[in-house]
């Protein structure tokens, strides 16, 4: 099922678990590091069957920075669809890529029965230091330099239906919120179906963000990312690397109990509850869990919040 009709039928039918307001849930993973991969991989579903109690509409799967673990990312979406019998979508990013690459890896999850992807312009690899990797970098970046430019790639080369990141707090390269929405905007033009945020603690800012984006004649279902807070310092890398802002009351919290483990996932769950409540009262269309292939806390979110 492709994303019109997975969020189009989520609005007409709703979630199983959600009685009155019922929005789509979905969750993000990734690849385990390369030593160990099998016996990771098999840890990982035995984690996704957990929660694929909770009926999710799709798992978005990740891979490395530069394409890193791209094979295993591969293996995993196709064990959500066949073995899991769930909806995979899994990401792709376009820096360092040529074009011929590209419609490698569309023809790659087409052959897995794949119907959506989540097209992201992606990060460097740190490895790329040498001058033949320098090299190679300018000459493929040339390709693609945005995520807009993915996005209209792969509506000419393919059927697939496109999710698109947005930032409620606006994008950490970009000089302000109205100049990230009109980056925004550009992948919508070019044929984006749904917008996936990145993870925030203030659900202030999604509410303005999605006013600022339909303003902005974006009409597409905007689903917020959460993430629940496992550990300190988890946040602290978060929070170095994304534009995020933790609300002071919050940051008090987990200063306060930073050396206490249990403590502060207890914290992380409770927040992220009360966040999905705040968001399921406005009415998203849907969920989307930062589950970091554990899931325990979002279990306990979900069954918080039925």
């Amino acid at each position: 099922m492709k994303l019109p009709d997975i969020y189009k039928n989520q609005q007409e039918t709703g979630n199983m678990f959600f009685l009155q307001k019922c929005p789509a849930i979905s969750f993000e993973i990734f690849p385990p590091k390369a030593d160990s991969i099998e016996e990771k991989i098999n840890t990982l579903f035995q984690e996704m069957q957990v929660l694929k109690e909770f009926d999710p509409v799709l798992i978005s799967i990740t891979y490395g920075a530069g394409g890193s673990n791209v094979e295993n990312a591969l293996l995993i979406t196709k064990r959500v669809k066949e073995e899991l019998g769930l909806v995979p979508m899994p990401h792709f990013t376009c820096v360092l890529k040529d074009r011929d690459y590209v419609r490698d890896y569309l023809r790659s999850i087409k052959e897995l029965g794949v119907e959506n992807i989540l097209a992201l312009r992606g990060d460097k690899s740190k490895d790329a230091k040498d001058a033949k990797d320098a090299k190679d970098a300018q000459e493929s970046e040339s390709d693609f330099c945005y995520a807009n430019e993915l996005v209209e790639f792969i509506k000419t080369e393919t059927d697939l239906s496109i999710g698109v990141a947005g930032y409620p707090e606006g994008h950490n390269e970009c000089q302000n919120i109205e100049k990230d929405i009109e980056n925004l905007k550009k992948k919508v033009d070019a044929g984006a179906d749904v917008i996936y945020t990145q993870l925030f603690f203030d659900n202030t800012h999604f509410t303005r963000y999605v006013q600022l984006v339909r303003d902005a004649g974006i009409t597409i279902p905007i689903i917020p990312g959460i993430l629940p807070i496992s550990s300190y310092t988890q946040l602290e890398k978060m929070i170095a690397l994304c534009n995020v802002e933790v609300p002071g009351a919050l940051r008090e919290q987990l200063e306060k109990h930073k050396n206490s483990p249990e403590i502060i996932k207890e914290i992380g769950i409770d927040f992220a509850s009360y966040q999905c409540r705040q968001l399921i009262d406005s009415e998203v269309k849907g969920l989307h869990f930062y589950c970091l292939n554990k899931s325990e806390p979002v279990k306990s979110i979900l069954e918080n919040i039925l």
